[in-house]
């Protein structure tokens, strides 16, 4: 199984550390890089999150047992800002798009994580990931506020290449994210009032009330539990500057130890050729595709049709050609044979894609001309339920449609006309069916029919 590594920029041969946390017997640590719940998760988002889920169950198809660890951000900039704008608690705020986020994720057929840690439930840790950083002389106090100096860390830029020469020392950065152009020291644990620790918005520190800054969340969520290194860690390639930069420096700082093995990071999704932006009027959530009328799992086979490591355009229009592609896939599943011995040489060749740093437009493609094959249904059948472990379209959940009124009766007329002879009105009657939406095949076993899914 081949994967492309950020942190060396090219594909490699995967193999698995061996070294998981004590408490788990995983032969793969995974840890993803959750969603922060001060808002619905949009489209961009879970491209993300299926090509992580893609990932999972690559894995899981290779024969490895995956420990999967996806963070909940609960506690930083964009949370209290929104707790503010909305009027209401933090708790209350990120509960509401938390349950919303876990709703999301069983429509899109995402199998859940082993563990999904929440921010504010670690703050411990995080402290104490900040006073080793601290006393290695990684990190410095500033009036209440503790940050990591960049300059004291020698790999620091080996992941996003950001380059610290001729950074002024001891330039300091607040916020959580900022330009690659602009690598500053950031904050590990950020100041705040006793005011905001009534909120819930701060909690007790050696260095004073505050709150932790977003990088060393998921460096110390990441560390409890897949232990101080692990195989892989996955994200948009949004969060390769300065979010998992970061994190390379000040887990690394801490321990002294390689951080993560593979860097496995998602590209972006556009909208009708744009970058997704509030300005643009263009961000758009799993709701919004469910208003419309498409089923979720549409939006799943989309981002099948793009690797992952390229950007995917998306447009109404190719959703609505992929819920159109969906249903005909359905269509052709669900009256086929009890699943016998499978087609083992479009299984070969869908393995070898998906292995292939997981080319999901060559497994798809796979997949079509199987299903197009002169393999009998049985085969087809069992080689398809194979490949949906990994595509998560849900195959295994499609049942035969029902026949239309009086469809029963014109199959048993039209067989009975075949038997007698009579070819010329057995067409005939072959075009009626298919006026109702009924397809009949005549085969040596008999006819077989299929009911046309309707298209959008």
């Amino acid at each position: 199984m081949k994967l492309y590594n950020f942190l060396s920029r090219k594909v490699e041969e995967f193999k698995p550390s061996g070294k998981t946390a004590a408490s788990n017997a995983a032969d793969v640590g995974l840890y993803t890089c959750g969603p922060t719940v001060y808002d619905f998760v949009h489209i961009g988002n879970w491209r993300t999150f299926v090509f992580e889920d893609i990932l999972k169950r690559v894995l899981a198809f290779n024969g490895y047992k995956v420990n999967h660890v996806m963070n909940i951000t609960d506690i930083d900039d964009k949370v209290i800002n929104r707790a503010k704008s909305e009027k209401t608690t933090i708790r209350n705020l990120t509960r509401k798009y938390t349950d919303a986020f876990f709703g999301d994720l069983e429509k899109l057929n995402i199998i859940k994580a082993d563990k999904y840690p929440i921010a504010t439930d670690h703050i411990n840790s995080m402290i104490r990931i900040i006073e080793l950083l601290v006393k290695g002389g990684f990190a410095y106090v500033r009036d209440g506020s503790v940050y990591f100096s960049i300059a004291k860390f020698k790999g620091y830029g080996k992941l996003s290449g950001a380059n610290i020469k001729g950074v002024k020392a001891g330039a300091r950065v607040d916020v959580d994210e900022y330009d690659k152009d602009n690598p500053q020291d950031f904050a590990l644990w950020k100041k705040e009032s006793e005011d905001a620790k009534k909120r819930h918005e701060a909690f007790d520190s050696p260095w004073g009330v505050g709150r932790p800054g977003w990088h060393i969340e998921c460096s110390a969520m990441s560390m409890q539990y897949l232990g101080e290194s692990f195989d892989i860690h996955t994200g948009g390639v949004d969060l390769l500057f300065p979010h998992h930069e970061n994190e390379i420096a000040q887990s690394e700082g801490a321990t002294g130890k390689k951080f993560v093995n593979f860097w496995c990071e998602g590209e972006h999704l556009l909208v009708e050729g744009e970058k997704m932006a509030k300005r643009l009027g263009n961000i758009f959530t799993l709701k919004d595709v469910i208003e419309k009328g498409f089923d979720p799992v549409a939006l799943r086979y989309l981002f099948l049709t793009a690797h992952y490591r390229s950007q995917l355009n998306f447009t109404w229009k190719s959703l609505e050609a992929a819920q159109n592609a969906l249903n005909n896939l359905r269509g052709e599943v669900e009256n086929w044979d009890t699943p016998k011995v499978g087609c083992a040489e479009f299984e070969g060749n869908f393995k070898e894609a998906i292995n292939n740093d997981l080319d999901m437009p060559k497994a798809s493609s796979v997949l079509w001309e199987m299903v197009k094959s002169d393999y009998p249904t049985s085969a087809r059948h069992r080689s398809i339920l194979s490949m949906d472990k990994v595509l998560g379209l849900g195959l295994d959940q499609v049942k035969g449609a029902e026949l239309p009124k009086g469809a029963k009766e014109l199959i048993a007329r039209r067989e009975q006309l075949r038997a007698e002879g009579d070819y010329e009105a057995s067409d005939k009657m072959r075009k009626e069916l298919k006026s109702i939406g009924v397809e009949v095949e005549d085969t040596s076993e008999g006819p077989k029919w299929k009911v046309k899914r309707g298209s959008r």
